[in-house]
């Protein structure tokens, strides 16, 4: 084996600020960048650096390369979104290395954190995940939507508050609206619900409604939607700017 890394470095929602001093050291270390395009090209070029970019709905490929160059002595980063561990390339990488041959499981890997939509989103909120909550992906890509519906049913009756990732896109413009359809029919009405979009980008956009009131058409690909939980609270602030919203610590205790 030759002195090759691996690197899955977790780039945050967009803003320079939320990368972390970790991942800056390994992508000033690293001779070649793996990613889909848009994450790519949030990292400076520079003379040495070898740039891989890939088209989205390629995370084995992606793996596999990053292996084959690793192997052969480089030192490799390849970049994620938000955190690589969530919805990400963390997973990808060691899905290909299960099914790989011996050789791949002696390559140094490393996963670097980042911060993730929903981290982003709750600080632009408030605290909503102040209390106990849950992750969905409505992608049905890697898994039917039955499970889907059942995930959603379970968080819903489990009275979590859910941060909700890939809530539509061309493919599936529907799946928001069922999920939605699924919620209203065991959540109350007035649940606080959050759409997050591009939080930290200059197309920034926070809009908060209810259950009942909200307009799932408006969420996108880039979209964190938040639905909370019955204890979930808006806080009105006095300079009549948009309202905090939180979870409690507690739960069932009375404001």
């Amino acid at each position: 084996m030759t002195g090759g890394r691996i690197l899955v470095v977790g780039l945050g929602p967009g803003p320079e600020d939320w990368v972390t001093p970790e991942a800056h050291q390994a992508l000033a270390i690293a001779t070649d960048i793996i990613g889909y395009g848009p994450y790519v090209a949030r990292v400076p070029v520079r003379d040495g650096l070898t740039v891989h970019a890939t088209d989205n709905r390629v995370e084995r490929e992606r793996a596999r390369h990053a292996l084959e160059l690793a192997k052969a002595g480089r030192i490799v980063a390849v970049v994620s979104g938000g955190d690589p561990g969530i919805f990400a390339m963390a997973a990808a990488m060691f899905e290909v290395i299960e099914h790989g041959d011996a050789t791949d499981r002696g390559v140094d890997i490393q996963i670097l954190p980042g911060v993730s939509a929903m981290q982003a989103a709750s600080a632009r909120l408030g605290a909503p995940l102040g209390h106990d909550f849950c992750a969905i992906s409505l992608s049905d890509n890697l898994k039917p939507w039955s499970i889907v519906e059942k995930r959603l049913i379970a968080a819903a009756e489990g009275d979590f508050v859910i941060a909700i990732y890939n809530p539509a896109s061309k493919a599936r413009p529907e799946a928001i609206f069922d999920a939605f359809r699924i919620l209203c029919g065991i959540k109350s009405p007035d649940t606080p619900v959050a759409f997050a979009r591009a939080v930290g980008r200059p197309d920034e956009r926070i809009i908060l409604t209810t259950l009942a009131e909200a307009d799932p058409s408006i969420a996108d690909m880039s979209t964190l939607v938040m639905i909370g939980s019955s204890e979930t609270r808006l806080v009105p602030r006095s300079d009549g700017k948009q309202p905090w919203m939180y979870t409690p610590r507690s739960y069932g205790r009375k404001p």
